[in-house]
């Protein structure tokens, strides 16, 4: 299993599409999402659909870095549109596995995939470079406090 990372950003919209802002610390809803952000409002793009894993959006911050190192897109943080950047965890290990960031209890759901409304809303071409690396979604088990900074680590052996 991975050694635990650390959040490097956290990221929420108000609305679906609209700009993701950069918090220092967040409130994990569970059941909802991130407070604040649209998909706990239930307003995001994909909020109609409701499907398991919708709560929570992770990348690693890693994955952005190869972004600009091999594909030349320079994407700062947050454009992915995802809640929360980490560093130091491989997170396609934590599907289906509960895990821990900071206070907040959690379960990986399945990727988080790329689609084309990102390239819209980018102005640019980054789905396939991501097809696999685009991070995971996340359901929010028992609710909490999140800060840049916070340990996520694996509970589940």
């Amino acid at each position: 299993m991975s050694q635990p990372g650390r959040i490097a950003a956290i990221h929420i919209a108000s609305e679906a599409g609209g700009a993701m802002v950069s918090v220092v610390a967040a409130t994990a809803v569970a059941g909802l999402g991130l407070e604040g952000d649209r998909y706990a409002k239930g307003i995001g793009h994909w909020s109609s659909i409701r499907r398991a894993g919708d709560q929570l959006t992770l990348i690693e911050d890693e994955e952005v870095e190869r972004l600009a190192a091999q594909h030349g897109l320079d994407l700062p943080r947050g454009a992915t549109r995802r809640n929360v950047t980490t560093r130091g965890i491989r997170l396609d290990e934590l599907i289906g596995q509960r895990f821990r960031i900071g206070s907040v209890t959690c379960v990986g759901v399945r990727r988080c995939e790329p689609c084309t409304y990102l390239d819209g809303l980018l102005g640019q071409e980054v789905l396939e470079a991501l097809v696999h690396r685009a991070g995971i979604r996340a359901e929010i088990v028992s609710g909490g406090s999140i800060s840049v900074g916070d340990p996520v680590e694996p509970l589940d052996d």
